[in-house]
């Protein structure tokens, strides 16, 4: 045997080791998976190796032991540098070409990770013994070893805080400038799986989902599930959604649906983007929510004002500090919090204000206006926050009043949805590039250069702040700085109400009175 297939061997055994110590693979299928991957490859010249057991990855002895007993509060681990020198082995041996490798990765992965049934008996093991966010930590950790979850793409994406939110760029996710571009970038060729979230797409090898598992739950006595997304937005960050493909929306019944989710997982938030294009997901076909381990900057907003409403003392809306138009309604009781939001929805979806530039209806009759809500608890009980939105569109502003203007677009041209509408703002990865040649501009004292002229206002702030300023990481934080400004400004943008007394004004017209 040469030593480029050795080490093809080798680099399988070596997963296959993984996979007991980390994937809850039981040493009684050991040589049945490894030989389904070497079916792969037409592979049967294996010289045989030690017999292979659970044996503890050095240093990590305490983080290998089988099955969900073992596993709770574990490292993440992840199988980057397996999988790499895996793919390398194997385009070394002409197994595949290089730009297959990931596409083998998620063959193999799939092959050896733990069924969807096996997960949720073990899930619910834990959950039994420790609770619920004991057992959604324990997923979470097995999406990320089973290589579902890109963690390890996730921490390199540069990450601050700036003017009260927290600033991301996304250095894998596809910049999709408006709605049309977003529903074809999730749009499904072919009918089956119907749309990008549907269960289906659990195992789907079409889409490369092998790793794929998911969780069911039950809101409102209804059939949903959960999956964390492969390349989260934040920590844990994953969609509840219907099992049934039908399209989004927010009633009545979504309050409950979101307060069921935190009753069984209370370090979550769960929240709704609003249903309508242009201010709302690119997957507006298929019911879901989003979620997940990190609270984000509108949640720990404070409040501007607090109010409350005849017949239920013991609820108070709040409006909040904040550069979008949103209230928090704060509750121990789950009726009234159910009760005092859906009066809030009802309202707003019908309200006009041609004062304030605001119609919930177009021309044709189309609805504009819509909330997005979002649930935490806190030792104050439930806080719902929902966020007022509304899509109309103007001569001026062809892609939405209430959506980041055009001056903004060079930071940020994207729809505003739920996550970044609560202050956590993902901005593309052409950016990285793009601010680089700014950085060395400033620091060589130059004119903005031609091929980031877009960048005109952010070049004149950035200047003016600098005030000749050559020094590097000053350069940085003033960069930081701006953008932080650029994404409250956009906030500013997405408010209905510019004002805050407007929002008091709104709910006193419904009979809610200051405390």
């Amino acid at each position: 045997m040469n030593d480029r297939l050795t080490t093809v061997y080798a680099s399988i055994d070596a997963l296959i080791d993984y996979a007991l110590a980390h994937l809850d693979l039981d040493p009684r299928n050991a040589d049945w998976a490894r030989n389904r991957i070497f079916a792969l490859f037409d592979l049967d010249s294996y010289p045989g190796a030690e017999a292979t057991s659970c044996r503890p990855c050095r240093g990590e002895e305490d983080r290998c032991a089988q099955g969900p007993e073992r596993s709770v509060g574990r490292a993440r681990i992840v199988p980057d540098a397996l999988l790499s020198a895996f793919r390398a082995a194997a385009v070394d041996c002409g197994l595949f070409e290089a730009q297959e490798g990931p596409m083998y990765a998620d063959i193999v992965m799939g092959l050896l990770c733990a069924s969807p049934a096996d997960l949720d008996d073990r899930f619910r093991l834990v959950e039994h013994r420790d609770g619920g966010m004991a057992a959604m930590q324990w997923f979470y950790d097995y999406c990320v070893a089973n290589n579902y979850v890109k963690r390890s793409q996730l921490d390199r994406n540069p990450r601050f805080d700036s003017h009260g939110l927290t600033v991301t760029i996304n250095l894998a996710k596809p910049e999709f400038k408006n709605m049309k571009k977003a529903a074809a970038g999730n749009a499904v060729a072919g009918g089956y799986p119907k749309c990008t979230i549907c269960h289906e797409n659990e195992g789907f090898a079409g889409r490369d989902k092998r790793t794929l598992r998911t969780l069911p739950v039950t809101l409102g006595g209804e059939s949903w599930f959960w999956q964390f997304s492969p390349y989260g937005y934040f920590d844990q960050h994953g969609i509840c959604v219907n099992t049934d493909h039908t399209p989004m929306h927010v009633d009545r019944d979504t309050f409950g649906h979101l307060l069921d989710f935190v009753d069984r997982f209370p370090g979550y938030f769960l929240g709704c983007n609003a249903a309508l294009p242009r201010i709302g997901g690119s997957v507006l076909a298929h019911d879901h929510y989003q979620g997940g381990g990190e609270l984000l900057p509108m949640h720990k907003a404070a409040a501007w004002t607090s109010l409350t409403l005849a017949g239920y003392p013991d609820a108070v809306v709040e409006i909040l500090d904040w550069p979008g138009t949103a209230v928090r309604v704060v509750s121990k009781n789950r009726q009234s919090i159910i009760d005092v939001s859906d009066i809030i929805r009802e309202a707003w979806v019908g309200y006009d204000d041609a004062a304030n530039g605001i119609a919930s209806h177009d021309a044709d009759g189309n609805r504009q206006s819509a909330l997005s809500p979002s649930v935490i608890v806190t030792e104050r009980g439930y806080e719902m926050s929902l966020i007022f939105r509304n899509n109309a569109v103007s001569d001026e502003y062809p892609e939405g009043i209430f959506h980041a203007h055009p001056e903004y677009w060079p930071v940020k041209q994207e729809p505003i949805g739920l996550i970044e509408a609560q202050g956590l703002f993902i901005l593309p990865g052409r950016l990285v590039g793009q601010l680089g040649i700014v950085e060395e501009a400033l620091a060589e004292g130059r004119d903005l250069p031609d091929e980031v002229s877009e960048f005109s206002l952010e070049w004149g702030e950035l200047t003016e702040t600098l005030a000749g300023n050559r020094d590097r990481e000053a350069i940085r934080q003033a960069i930081h700085d701006e953008l932080g400004s650029v994404c409250y400004r956009i906030l500013g943008n997405t408010a209905v109400f510019k004002q805050k007394a407007t929002t008091q004004t709104f709910l006193e017209s419904l009979g809610f009175a200051a405390r």
